[in-house]
């Protein structure tokens, strides 16, 4: 098993050393007892910290430094007291220097180091908040979802209700108006009854009258008999007519009695009838349907009443005639009986009407009781389901309120993490510029479709968030796992604007006056153009090179406002085959140097480099220009005349290195600046067995490999600072060498494609790329000057 790379930072001063969780920050010891301090003393302090550190160290019982960092802690105060401390002493005392410098060096190693841990627990901070504010809103979706299925359902419940409610209303003013009716009916009925009663009572007079004319009658008879019986001796032959007519008579008493009777059956079933009306009386108060069937009876009874008056003259008349015709109030008689056999049929069929009645009234009340309690259980159950959606309506409020607060957090916890990260990129900044270091990125492409679809596992790793996460790559062969650390790893979910993100500071150091350089290094087909150009005419997927013009264009703009004036000037090269080619000249046949025109030779393209470490090349087209639409033209003018072409192992391959250089110089009324930004593409290393290049291919890529090699024999000889280092080998290094040594603030990117296929090609690239990151070529210096007073005279 192949051992980590030895250039990994260390771990973060939070982890514990038995690998366990974080330490929080609010429960960690502070340095000193007083407090938090500032200037000299924290100073003071932090060098006691680092005489602890280095006797540590050099003592192999005592602890590890790790838990003297642990201990650690910094203010802003003092950060900006350790960036801005500077090196004092006597001027020649260079050892003195040393020392200031190492241990502000290892001063700022802690920082780093406690700002990494920082780093870790605001993401991890981060993070819970995310997945806190995720399920609240969750949980809020849901309970909104619930609510309204819930709203939804007693809506449609209120609405029915509402709808009974006005059907019970239409019912019930119906019912009151029927009941009015009833009432007024009522009335009129007790009115009949009294008048009824009064009919009654005048019959029995009339039946009285008749009673005592029948015994007038019978004294009559009697008469008529002693009559009878004096002409019976007068009158023999009167007899049979005598005893007849005494049997007649004994017939008219015997109907007579039978009258009696009938009529004293008569006033009880009037007895009852009157009972009868006074339950149906009592009835007719609730009753609702029995309007019609009451008024029916009525006017039955009126009709009967003026019938009964009818046969009470008729029997007036019969009496009348009864002296004169026997026969005729026998007669009389009969139809009597008939009218009162037809009053008691129809006194029963009022009887059985009034039970039909007093059933239907009492239906009509249950109802009616069922109803007012269902009226009064939708109305409880209207209140239920007001309160529940209040209650509901409360707890969206409180999710809400509980999501606004959380959503205030994350932003202040994003806020906080922001500051963090540009403070800790200052640092490292810093660190590396101290150091001197080349820094290293590190890219890994996303497979694409013309790669297919591989059933092998993958071949790159990253490790873990408490391993080093942004930081870390692991490359897998063979079952072998290798680790490398780099200033920064990009998966291949990284964006073009996260990437540019990492790099905006180094381009803003142009603008302050320093040499900068960008180059991206990897095999054919690694994403190299794609990282430095990308596709211009994609918002989000420009490269680096549109990326950067735009940030500098833009700040120069900003700043002009403060009296700064710029001007910047653009050169575009390729190096194909160890000749430099003019990209942005008109006439092609300047790049072979070969070829003569009117008969003098092609120009000259010759790489030179001054005592200020400025690089020059002879003859090289030099365009102004003011916005970054210019540069873009000019950056397409280039790219259709840059060298590619088809290999097996790319569609459209690079075959030659693309140097974009863009010198601005700054001036205002007392000074001067002047950087460079150097922005390079260079040709994908590649193997001729898997490339399958021939003819002038085979040549390019010779020379691409050669000129690729000579790069690595030169950091090689600056990793083993030999005394002397190869510049001159190729055209490329020799370009090159103020950004390898030391004169500028350089970042290469390394590129790697994810195919097994290439394992070996990206294990060869991560390894050349970790010995670029160890080698420490120096600190880059400023080109300012101060403007005199002539010169401000003359801007004045």
């Amino acid at each position: 098993m192949a051992s980590r790379n030895q250039n990994r930072p260390p771990k973060s001063p939070l982890q514990r050393k038995d690998g366990g969780d974080e330490v929080a920050i609010d429960k960690r010891r502070k340095v000193g007892v007083g407090g938090r301090m500032t200037g000299p003393t924290a100073t003071s302090r932090a060098r006691q910290v680092l005489s602890t550190v280095t006797s540590n160290n050099q003592d192999p019982g005592n602890a590890a430094p790790a838990d003297v960092s642990e201990s650690v802690e910094f203010t802003k105060e003092e950060v900006e007291a350790l960036l801005n401390e500077k090196v004092k002493g006597k001027k020649f005392d260079l050892k003195g220097k040393l020392e200031q410098i190492t241990e502000s060096n290892k001063r700022l190693r802690l920082c780093v180091k406690w700002f990494q841990g920082i780093e870790t627990n605001l993401v991890q901070e981060q993070e819970r908040l995310q997945n806190s504010l995720n399920a609240s809103e969750k949980k809020c979706m849901e309970v909104e979802t619930e609510r309204k299925k819930n709203e939804e359902v007693l809506n449609a419940i209120i609405g029915e209700l509402r709808q009974n409610y006005r059907i019970l209303q239409v019912k019930f003013a119906k019912e009151e108006a029927e009941k009015l009716d009833a009432i007024e009916n009522h009335e009129k009925e007790k009115e009949a009854r009294v008048a009824a009663e009064t009919l009654n009572a005048s019959l029995s007079q009339e039946l009285e009258k008749i009673r005592q004319e029948k015994l007038a009658a019978d004294q009559k008879v009697i008469s008529v008999n002693d009559m009878y019986k004096r002409l019976q001796e007068y009158n023999t032959s009167l007899q049979q007519y005598n005893s007849r007519l005494q049997t007649d008579l004994q017939t008219v008493n015997t109907t007579l009695q039978r009258i009696e009777k009938e009529k004293s059956t008569i006033v009880e079933n009037l007895g009852t009838l009157r009972g009868h009306y006074a339950s149906l009386q009592d009835q007719l108060t609730s009753s609702r349907a029995s309007q019609d069937e009451a008024i029916r009876q009525k006017e039955a009874l009126n009709h009967e009443v003026n019938r009964l008056r009818g046969e009470l003259q008729q029997v007036r008349d019969d009496r009348d005639r009864l002296l004169s015709q026997v026969h005729g109030l026998t007669s009389e008689i009969e139809k009597y009986k008939e009218s009162t056999g037809k009053s008691v049929a129809e006194l029963n069929k009022l009887m059985i009407k009034s039970n039909a009645l007093e059933e239907t009234c009492a239906s009509q009340r249950e109802q009616l009781q069922m109803l007012q309690h269902e009226l009064a259980a939708a109305n409880e159950k209207l209140k239920m389901a007001d309160l529940s959606v209040y209650e509901t309506r409360s707890e969206f409020e409180e999710q809400k309120e509980i999501i606004r607060q959380l959503k205030d957090r994350l932003a202040k916890a994003e806020l906080q993490v922001n500051e963090k990260e540009m403070l800790r990129r200052k640092l490292h900044n810093t660190i590396l510029e101290l150091k001197g270091n080349i820094r290293v990125f590190c890219r890994v492409r996303p497979l694409l479709p013309e790669d297919g679809c591989s059933s092998d596992a993958p071949v790159i790793a990253y490790p873990t968030p408490t391993e080093g996460h942004e930081q870390g790559i692991d490359l897998i062969q063979s079952g072998q796992r290798y680790a490398f650390t780099f200033d920064k790893v990009f998966s291949h979910e990284a964006s073009q604007n996260d990437v540019f993100v990492e790099i905006s500071e180094l381009v803003q150091s142009a603008l302050d006056g320093y040499k900068v350089c960008i180059f991206a290094y990897g095999q054919t087909g690694s994403g190299k153009t794609y990282t430095m150009m990308g596709r211009p005419d994609s918002p989000d997927q420009k490269g680096l090179i549109p990326r950067s013009l735009e940030q500098i264009f833009e700040t120069s703009q900003r700043l002009s406002a403060q009296g700064w004036k710029y001007k910047m000037q653009a050169s575009v090269l390729e190096i194909y085959n160890e000749t430099v080619r003019d990209l942005l000249s008109s006439n092609r046949s300047n790049w072979d140097t070969s070829r003569t025109e009117n008969g003098l030779p092609g120009k000259q393209y010759a790489i030179k480099h001054d005592a200020n470490g400025n690089t020059y090349v002879s003859d090289l087209t030099i365009v102004d220009v003011c916005s970054s639409k210019e540069v873009s033209s000019l950056l397409h003018q280039a790219a259709q005349c840059r060298s590619v072409g088809r290999t097996q192992m790319n569609e459209q391959s690079s075959r030659s290195h693309f140097v974009f250089t863009l010198r601005i110089s700054a001036v205002n009324e007392t000074t001067e600046k002047h950087g460079v930004l150097n922005l390079i593409d260079l040709a994908g290393s590649e193997r001729l067995s898997k490339s399958g290049s021939t003819g002038d291919q085979l040549k390019e890529t010779q020379a691409i490999n050669k000129s690729l090699s000579c790069l690595a024999d030169v950091i090689f000889a600056l990793a083993k600072k030999e005394s002397h280092v190869p510049f001159r080998n190729s055209k490329l290094t020799y370009l090159l060498q103020p950004c390898l040594s030391g004169d500028s603030k350089t970042l290469m990117f390394v590129n790697l494609s994810p195919e097994p296929s290439s394992v070996n090609e990206s294990l060869c690239s991560l390894r050349f790329a970790a010995r670029v990151n160890t080698c420490q070529i120096g600190v880059p210096r400023r080109q300012t000057a101060i403007r005199s007073s002539e010169a401000r005279l003359s801007i004045g």
